[in-house]
C-alpha cells in the first residue's frame, strides 16, 4: 500500500513538473519563431515572418491565452469552387493540426492553440505544417505526409467516376 502510494505521488510530481514546463510565453515564442525564421518583425502582440520564403504571422493574447499561426494563400477570387471543396476535405483528412480558412476574401493555413499548453516543439511543428498547407494548396492541400482514413478522394476524381 504505501508502495503504491510512493508511486503515485512520483508520478503527479513529474506529471505536475512536465504540465508546467510547457507554460508558453511572449518572450518564448518570439525567440523560437526567431530561431526558425528568415526574418522577424515583431509588433505588440504580433510577430510576422518569412519561413522558406513563404510569409506567416503569428498572433497571440495572453488575457485569452490563446495563438494562431497563420499564412495567406491565395484570394478567393483567384480559385474555383473546386478548391474550397478540396480544402473542407483536407481539413477533415490531410491538413492535420492546421486548417484552410477563408477570411477577409483571402484563404489561409492557420494553426490555432491555446497559448500556455504550447511546448517549443509544438510551435516549430506548426509552423512547418501551417508552411505546408500554404504551398500544397491546390495539389494535395496536406500539412504533413500523414492521412486520415476515410474518403480522401478530392471532386475532380468523383466527377471523373461518374461519367464513367
Amino acid at each position: 500500500m504505501n508502495r503504491s502510494l510512493f508511486f503515485l505521488a512520483l508520478f503527479f510530481l513529474i506529471f505536475s513538473n512536465a504540465v508546467n514546463a510547457q507554460e508558453m510565453t511572449p518572450e518564448k515564442l518570439e525567440s523560437i519563431i526567431s530561431k526558425v525564421s528568415d526574418t522577424l518583425v515583431s509588433t505588440g502582440n504580433s510577430h510576422q515572418f518569412i519561413y522558406k520564403e513563404r510569409p506567416l504571422m503569428c498572433v497571440y493574447d495572453t488575457n485569452a491565452n490563446r495563438m494562431r499561426i497563420i499564412s495567406p494563400i491565395i484570394k478567393r477570387e483567384d480559385i474555383k469552387e473546386d478548391d474550397i471543396l478540396n480544402a473542407l476535405v483536407a481539413n477533415f483528412h490531410t491538413a492535420l493540426d492546421v486548417k484552410y480558412a477563408l477570411s477577409d476574401e483571402i484563404i489561409w493555413s492557420v494553426f490555432i492553440h491555446p497559448l500556455k499548453e504550447l511546448s517549443e516543439h509544438q510551435v516549430e511543428d506548426a509552423i512547418k505544417q501551417v508552411y505546408a498547407a500554404n504551398v500544397t494548396f491546390g495539389s494535395t492541400y496536406s500539412s504533413t505526409n500523414l492521412t486520415f482514413p476515410g474518403n480522401t478522394k478530392k471532386k475532380e476524381e468523383s466527377e471523373e467516376k461518374q461519367k464513367l
